[in-house]
């Protein structure tokens, strides 16, 4: 067996800053570890595949993180690792524990997952290694995961069996106190521009040195044709991922970071507003375009109608909150949120619809990612003026 405190120094010794997960058991001792103080700062989150979408999101930022996972939370981390990680090429390391392991009785529902797990994993090109049960042993293991990122700019997952750590004891201090949001709310009747305008209006109203996340679908393409930048990341896939990524992004550079997300999307991964409100920092700000429509697969109804957005941004925890009427309103609070201290929420109701022939990025995925990273990187002197 190895200590918790040998896995994790191993782990940060490599980079990693921020351990995000969901808990297993066989996982409980580097959680308990990371989680009563550490290097590497933990963070709990909603959902595995909102972990790999975060540390995707770190790396973006030139940080890693390392994603803490049950195997059975593979099935929630498909979409990312597939739609996200894999064409951006994304290396982020996983510790995946190996419930169901052929030959160990556990229970039922682990069963088939960890029959097929080591190649689950083959199939979505993420390489993997069993964690040794001997210190001895464990650098080797990692430094050859190391390589295989380094040399496929993939995801590793680190394969962790039952019994391999020694218990460790928990210290967990609480989480903040929720924060108690600002609230504003139009008294005005919306006038719902067009997603281009929004977009248009969103881009003129940010500083130069603003980097933006923006969701898949029409919300990225639109923007891409109005304004294609170095710091614009569009996502391709991963739909309902964006908030999760810019707030991996967020939490490694001082830079404003600007989550745009549409109402479908968000509704596809409620959970990330929680995880944003405990962790968010001042810098974030997540744009809601809610047109209540899936516009990009022909306009099918999302349930969005039924859903008081800025009310559930209050309860999870953002400082603050704009609910906006028109573009003008709208403006103010991208720029007011800008200066402001955050996670800060801001809500617009857009109408269903896009501009006719609308195009595709020509940037490859890969390509997008990279330079982004080197973007969020440079400098911040001389970039900060409103354009």
């Amino acid at each position: 067996m190895i200590d918790a405190d040998e896995l994790l120094t191993g782990l940060v010794g490599r980079g990693v800053v921020d351990v995000v997960g969901v808990p297993c058991s066989y996982l409980t001792p580097l959680i308990n570890r990371a989680a009563s103080g550490s290097a590497a700062r933990y963070l709990p989150v909603t959902h595995e595949g909102e972990a790999v979408a975060i540390a995707a999101g770190c790396w973006l930022a030139g940080a890693t993180a390392c994603v803490i996972a049950q195997n059975s939370g593979l099935g929630n981390m498909v979409n990312p690792l597939t739609s996200l990680n894999y064409p951006g090429r994304i290396p982020v390391p996983l510790i995946v524990s190996w419930r169901g392991e052929p030959g160990f009785p556990d229970e039922p529902q682990h069963e088939l997952m960890g029959t097929i797990m080591p190649g689950l994993l083959d199939l979505m090109r993420v390489g993997h290694a069993v964690v040794p049960d001997e210190t001895a042993r464990l650098g080797a293991c990692l430094d050859a995961g190391w390589a295989e990122m380094d040399r496929e700019q993939q995801p590793f997952a680190f394969i962790l069996r039952n019994g391999v750590l020694n218990p460790e004891q928990l210290a967990e201090p609480p989480l903040p106190a929720p924060m108690v949001a600002t609230v504003s709310r139009s008294r005005k009747d919306r006038d719902a521009p067009a997603r281009m305008a929004a977009l248009e209006c969103l881009v003129g109203s940010l500083v130069d040195s603003a980097a933006v996340v923006s969701t898949t679908g029409k919300t990225s393409r639109e923007l891409y044709v109005l304004a294609d930048r170095p710091q614009h990341f569009y996502l391709v896939g991963a739909m309902g991922s964006a908030s999760a990524v810019g707030l991996g992004v967020a939490r490694h550079t001082p830079r404003p970071v600007v989550v745009i997300d549409g109402d479908g999307a968000a509704l596809m991964r409620l959970g990330t507003l929680a995880t944003v409100g405990a962790h968010g920092g001042s810098n974030l700000i997540h744009v809601l375009l809610d047109n209540r429509v899936h516009d990009s697969t022909g306009g099918q109804q999302s349930l969005a109608g039924q859903v008081d957005f800025p009310a559930l941004a209050r309860a999870c925890g953002y400082a603050r909150v704009y609910d906006c009427a028109d573009l003008a309103e709208f403006a103010d609070a991208v720029k007011a949120a800008q200066v402001e201290r955050g996670p800060t929420f801001i809500y617009l109701m857009i109408r269903p619809g896009s501009i006719a022939k609308l195009g595709r990025p020509s940037v490859g995925p890969s390509e997008v990612a990279r330079r982004f990273r080197d973007f969020v990187n440079t400098n911040l002197e001389d970039v900060n003026h409103v354009s």
